[in-house]
């Protein structure tokens, strides 16, 4: 059986994360900047699995000291912000930590953004009973954002066009926002670390050894664990960006889309480069499937471009996606130690419009269900 894909922090320059022994618990993966000494050259810091917690004051509660892995699924959730203010430039989280957090696209029938809707005009339902909202806001909150790119060897001649979109997104982001770079193959690095510095990221996006298979969902776990541990922006996206079906990674889809769920979050973007040659066949058909999945189940959207000119012009629309969202809050009418699935819907009717279409999550689970949650996986192997 393969082995979860090991997210490791890559820092520039350092050899490919492959050959590093694995890490203690207690090491930092950020690289930090030291005071210039130019009589001795630092060693090179140990590259660290994004599977350790890198927190090295251990918490009183037994669960928050756990390591996260692809195949851990009881890992303890982040609070959820019940209203996000900004004061003299800070963004300031007013916490509920049991309210339900719903990012939500509006569209009208053409699927132009309708943003000029009132919080009377929302409807929420949890398991098809209304549920009395708390907080909602409609502007442009800043997000910590996991930027995923194929790195299999099927993306060797896709690169230069994808990395220069993924750049564009950022640029056309809310300069607030943070974000990191995961390069993912049989195995997936993280190759920049949270940041909002461009110049960083074009060079984690550099690192470009295109070869491998497609360990699609074990990326996308690791990376929603290093965002619900890490991120300093209640508002989590990951976008993703392949060109196959996976065929490398330990977790399936449904167990990767559960994970999620557990989490509570991000919203996943993702862009399918299906065209070519199979763009009809059982394996595009797949991949195409499994995108739609991930997306459509945390709120986001997938697109599938005919050709690489198109993928410019799909992450500016990302962009201005995430960036016209409403923020709606609740409290669910079901106590959260019931545990379980919870169905969630969101309505919302305007005497101005016609029909609108709200993309949002599709449900939650209120708390890690030990009796539900995704087979345990085999450790991982170190070379």
């Amino acid at each position: 059986m393969l082995t979860p894909a090991l997210l490791a922090a890559q820092t520039p320059g350092a050899a490919h994360p492959a050959a590093a022994p694995p890490a203690s618990s207690a090491q930092s993966a950020q690289t930090q900047t030291a005071p210039s000494q130019p009589k001795e050259t630092p060693a090179p810091e140990a590259q660290q699995p994004l599977n350790v917690d890198r927190d090295p004051v251990l918490g009183p509660d037994r669960g928050d000291n756990e390591t996260i892995s692809p195949g851990n699924t009881e890992s303890a959730q982040p609070e959820k912000p019940q209203e996000i203010v900004k004061q003299q430039g800070t963004y300031t989280l007013r916490r509920d930590v049991e309210e339900v957090v719903l990012n939500c696209t509006v569209v009208d029938k053409d699927g132009h953004l309708v943003n000029d809707l009132t919080k009377d005009d929302f409807h929420v339902w949890e398991d098809n009973t209304p549920q009395v909202m708390l907080s909602f806001q409609h502007q442009d909150i800043p997000v910590s954002m996991g930027i995923l790119v194929d790195n299999s060897g099927s993306m060797r001649d896709k690169r230069a066009a994808v990395n220069t979109a993924a750049l564009d997104l950022v640029r056309a982001s809310n300069p607030d926002d943070e974000a990191f770079i995961v390069n993912f193959s049989d195995e997936a690095f993280i190759d920049q670390d949270f940041t909002s510095n461009i110049n960083k990221l074009r060079e984690g996006l550099s690192h470009i050894d295109s070869k491998g298979g497609t360990a699609l969902y074990d990326a996308v776990i690791a990376s929603a664990d290093e965002l619900a541990k890490h991120a300093k922006r209640p508002k989590q996206v990951l976008l993703i960006i392949t060109d196959g079906e996976d065929n490398a990674s330990v977790l399936t889809l449904e167990q990767t889309i559960r994970r999620i769920q557990n989490l509570q979050g991000p919203v996943v973007y993702s862009i399918g480069l299906l065209f070519g040659e199979d763009s009809g066949g059982r394996t595009s058909h797949r991949a195409r499937r499994a995108l739609e999945m991930l997306s459509t189940e945390t709120g986001g959207i997938a697109y599938f471009p005919h050709s690489l000119s198109e993928v410019d012009s799909i992450t500016a629309e990302v962009a201005r996606d995430i960036r016209n969202q409403y923020t709606i809050g609740y409290r669910s009418t079901k106590p959260p130690s019931l545990g379980g699935y919870r169905v969630v819907r969101v309505d919302a009717k305007a005497a101005n419009h016609g029909k609108l279409t709200i993309r949002t999550r599709t449900g939650y689970f209120p708390k890690p269900d030990a009796a539900g949650a995704a087979a345990k996986t085999p450790p991982v192997q170190h070379p």
